[in-house]
């Protein structure tokens, strides 16, 4: 990375994770590390999972929150905790707070899944939803924290839950003792921070570079400047990495420690959910994946030795990943939408028919339009959805098409 941070790097050291690994045995699994023999051919070297969206509620944020809450004083934990979340830090602070006996209270936005909402529920929370978007959640929160005496539970800007985080590295290290190259998704940045502080401190060769969804990429121009700085209007599918200002503490070890930060696009990040679920038959959530999108954005730069991927979380609602398979199945070139014109008489449409039949290509929906005043007064347009295999595919079907004599519009 080019840009390094003047400001002294917060005391999150080695011993605070492995004291973090410590206190989390017995609480939080240690998850699997599973290999991708698509990526590894694709990029030249082993490129294996670290499998988080198998964790305890379904992502690492278990580890920080439980790290941070068992640490609060008798009389924090009788006042109990408070946080604000759309889904994956709610979850790991519900879940931490019942199995350590403190009272949680949970703030979520109005329009927040509710199989996120009924899992939070189920962990032990007080759920309270407020607000459209998460600045209005958190706002909300501490507005509580302060009225109440809960301690509020940041999702990423505190010591210990950057030190519980980074348990995910000391495993990866354990599981992986070759690995070169570590990719980590970042939000705010506490899971990328824990990350880098474990395996810089004791594998100061190994790369750990940092993912961000192009749309919520708060941390380029935050490094460029030397200081967080706000983006406005955060917009990506990816809602567990969709921060929109890096945290203080996250900031200053990753512009100190980690060696780059890439970030990818929807295109691929819905590319790289379809992946795992059709080649690696893991269910992840768009934020879980956003490391897998860089290795299939630019697999030229990780082939110096085994990579190890972090797969963050897997909690998506389930309406999402219906959207985001369509989204990364038209990505793939497994979908192709097209407009073409036909004759207006009997018969027409299921010529054409007989001619996508020919070409292997699936019909999933077809709709007319006959009142276009450019359409001429014996033409229709017909559009098509098909189910096709590949950009190979669809060349195929549209050079098919034009060798019949259609006229393909669009």
């Amino acid at each position: 990375m080019n840009y390094r941070v003047p400001q002294p790097v917060p005391q999150v050291i080695l011993d605070d994770v492995r004291g973090a690994q410590k206190m989390l045995s017995g609480v939080s699994r240690v998850t699997p590390m599973e290999g991708s023999r698509h990526l590894s051919a694709l990029t030249g070297s082993p490129v294996h999972f670290k499998c988080e969206n198998l964790q305890r509620t379904g992502s690492f944020k278990l580890r920080g929150a439980y790290v941070r809450i068992a640490g609060l004083r008798p009389e924090q934990r009788a006042a109990g905790v408070v946080a604000a979340s759309a889904g994956n830090h709610a979850q790991g602070v519900a879940l931490a707070s019942s199995l350590l006996g403190v009272r949680s209270t949970v703030f979520m936005p109005v329009g927040a899944p509710l199989p996120k909402v009924a899992a939070t529920q189920e962990y032990g929370a007080d759920v309270r939803l407020h607000g459209q978007v998460v600045d209005e959640t958190f706002l909300a929160a501490q507005e509580y924290a302060d009225r109440t005496g809960a301690v509020f539970i940041h999702p990423f800007d505190h010591r210990d839950i950057i030190a519980g985080q980074g348990t995910v590295g000391l495993e990866i290290l354990e599981q992986c003792p070759e690995v070169r190259t570590i990719l980590v998704g970042i939000g705010g940045g506490g899971l990328a921070a824990g990350v880098a502080v474990a395996v810089k401190a004791l594998r100061p060769d190994v790369r750990v570079i940092g993912v961000q969804a192009a749309g919520a990429a708060a941390y380029p121009p935050s490094l460029r400047a030397g200081h967080p700085v706000s983006i406005d209007d955060p917009n990506t599918m990816a809602d567990g990495i969709k921060v929109g200002r890096p945290g203080d503490i996250p900031f200053r070890i990753i512009g100190e420690l980690l060696d780059d930060v890439r970030t990818v696009s929807e295109d691929a990040l819905s590319s790289a959910l379809l992946l795992c679920l059709e080649r690696a038959k893991l269910v992840v959530e768009p934020a879980g994946c956003s490391t897998v999108a860089a290795l299939l954005a630019e697999p030229e730069l990780y082939g110096s030795g085994p990579v190890v991927a972090v797969l963050s979380g897997g909690n998506v609602d389930p309406l999402l990943l219906q959207r985001i398979l369509r989204h990364g199945m038209a990505a793939a070139g497994r979908y192709l939408s097209l407009r073409l014109r036909v004759a207006d008489r009997p018969g027409a449409l299921a010529g054409l028919l007989v001619v996508l039949s020919a070409v292997d290509a699936n019909v999933l929906d077809v709709s007319h339009v006959r009142t276009d005043p450019m359409l001429g007064l014996t033409e229709v347009e017909v559009e098509l959805h098909l189910e096709t295999k590949g950009p190979e595919h669809c060349a195929e079907v549209a050079r098919t098409l034009h060798g019949a004599g259609y006229k393909v519009m669009g």
